[in-house]
């Protein structure tokens, strides 16, 4: 390998919700490595502020106002990031939404379908895209690129009032597997990255009386939230030759949550 192989100078990765939270901290990363950055998020201001964060660690930033539930929008921003960017090598499909309707027999369609069209079909829609440049760089000459869903641990558990969050991160790890058998030939790679709790907008550590916070000092091997900045090692990895042979995998980043089911067994047996 002529480079380091988690170097990223000249690599370009979008990243969807790419302005705060597990985003921000996937772009975090890739701008420490060297690579560069195309952030799309819904609100201007929001990009902004992310990207000069990042071009602080020496990354050039576009940032462009994506709704990716619109897939109109997301073809024309995804051309305007090649035309100006010269290439993408990566995309991190992580916009999503979270919604709790309190019990299954309560969720409406609109419901379901509203937070589907951007889990989901938004997810869709970028690695679609993706997918058609770099298979096109690949028949060029220029194989290979990265596509990573970050998920859940909802992709492989349950959750009361939160079926169609379910369904929409299961569905991620799903299309992961069906584009890496289908375009691994072009040395395009797709893998799902699930977080565990992880401190963002809409996930807050109430400190360790509160319910979750509690729950999660008490099962967690590593006893805390996640933080964004747990998520830039990982983001830099998927994006680089440090994972050229590595796949259709889904990946827990959860501070050891769903390997400690000794712990949730034990808890159990007290409550009976």
């Amino acid at each position: 390998m002529a480079r380091l192989p988690w170097d990223l100078q000249g690599r370009v990765v979008v990243i969807s919700g790419g302005n705060a939270g597990i985003g921000l901290g996937f772009a975090r990363g890739i701008a420490k490595a060297g690579g560069d950055l195309v952030i799309w998020g819904r609100r201007q201001d929001k990009n902004e502020v992310a990207a000069e964060e990042l071009r602080g660690l020496g990354a050039k930033v576009l940032t462009q106002e994506v709704d990716v539930s619109d897939e109109n929008r997301v073809i024309e921003a995804f051309a305007h990031a090649v035309s100006t960017m010269g290439r993408v090598d990566g995309a991190i499909a992580n916009a999503g939404l979270m919604m709790n309707q309190g019990c299954f027999t309560n969720m409406t369609g609109e419901a379901w379908h509203a937070l589907l069209s951007v889990n989901q079909h938004g997810a869709f829609y970028l690695a679609r895209e993706a997918a058609r440049h770099m298979r096109g760089r690949a028949e060029a000459g220029d194989a290979g690129g990265s596509i990573l869903f970050c998920a859940s641990l909802s992709a492989v558990t349950g959750s009361i009032g939160m079926q169609h969050y379910n369904a929409s991160k299961g569905a991620m790890a799903s299309l992961a597997r069906g584009i890496a058998v289908d375009l691994g030939k072009y040395g395009i790679r797709a893998n799902t990255v699930c977080p565990g709790y992880t401190e963002s907008e809409t996930v807050k550590d109430q400190g360790p009386d509160s319910p979750l916070g509690s729950q999660v000092r008490e099962r967690c091997p590593i006893p805390r939230f996640g933080t964004p900045e747990d998520f830039e090692g990982i983001g830099v990895y998927f994006m680089s030759d440090a994972s050229r042979y590595h796949t259709g995998d889904l990946v827990k980043v959860d501070g050891g949550w769903m390997a400690n089911a000794g712990k949730l067994n034990t808890s159990v047996e007290r409550r009976a």
